[in-house]
């Protein structure tokens, strides 16, 4: 079966998938721990990403090259962007767009030098695949949990995530980059400081790539409060589950997207 890679931006949102591990062993490399082991019947491999896009794009370069990951999911948690996207929900990723890349005037603001494109995508199949699971996590902590009644329960979404190596923690911040993703016809539902970059990776190697966050603020002037309360009882919650029932998925239908020899696979 095809080695999964899950990649987490914290700690927390990986301590309770390491329990679950058979098999476990840790390897040392490029300064991180890798845990390699069986996740419900599947090879995977855990590792933390760090934060900002080149840790990042170190970590994902180190899966695919050192322990030949075939495909790589990535949770964390991010800020919302999109008008309609509130704290609590999830976002699954379509495209990665980085939103502080400005070669202007010798390339066209946003486009990834010599690439000709701003935007990197997710892998359709895979990217599916994850949304199912968090509709599927969504809809049990739903059950498990009553809302009150002015209070909607959480959302799935799927669209553009905007990556940059600053956290936007003023609404000033969050208009500049809305507008100006919005001048170039991109419409952000969330803003981290990983995803674009692993996607990159992932597109120079080949390699299917799905991403899910969780919406712990509105990056805007009160985006740092209680942050680590929120991922610690909420978003590592969520990223546990998710990827339990992603896995599931996985295992059913070890053929399935992406899996290596099955078109869209790298």
């Amino acid at each position: 079966m095809a080695t999964t890679a899950i990649l987490s931006a914290l700690e927390q949102e990986q301590q309770g998938l390491r329990a679950q591990l058979t098999g476990a062993r840790q390897v040392q490399r490029a300064g991180r721990e890798f845990w390699l082991g069986d996740l419900h019947g599947a090879p995977v491999v855990l590792a933390l990403s760090r934060i900002g896009k080149v840790a990042a794009a170190t970590t994902a370069t180190t899966l695919i090259e050192a322990f030949g990951a075939d495909r790589i999911v990535f949770t964390g948690v991010a800020g919302a962007l999109g008008p309609d996207v509130r704290v609590g929900d999830v976002v699954v990723a379509s495209h990665f767009v980085q939103h502080d890349m400005d070669a202007s005037p010798l390339f066209p603001r946003f486009e990834v030098p010599l690439y000709r494109q701003a935007q990197f995508a997710c892998d359709p199949g895979l990217t599916e695949l994850l949304a199912q699971a968090c509709r599927q996590t969504m809809a049990q902590w739903q059950q498990q949990h009553t809302n009150p009644p002015q209070v909607p329960p959480p959302a799935v979404h799927q669209g553009l995530i905007a990556s940059g190596d600053r956290f936007i923690g003023t609404a000033q911040v969050s208009r500049d980059v809305q507008q100006g993703l919005r001048a170039h016809a991109m419409h952000a539902l969330a803003v981290e400081m990983e995803g674009a970059a692993v996607a990159q990776v992932c597109h120079d190697y080949g390699t299917a790539f799905a991403a899910v966050r969780t919406i712990s603020d509105r990056a805007d002037d009160i985006a740092h409060v209680d942050f680590a309360q929120f991922v610690n009882d909420v978003a590592g919650v969520y990223a546990q589950r998710i990827l339990v029932n992603f896995i599931a998925r996985l295992v059913a239908d070890p053929g399935g997207p992406s899996a290596p020899g099955r078109p869209g696979a790298g």
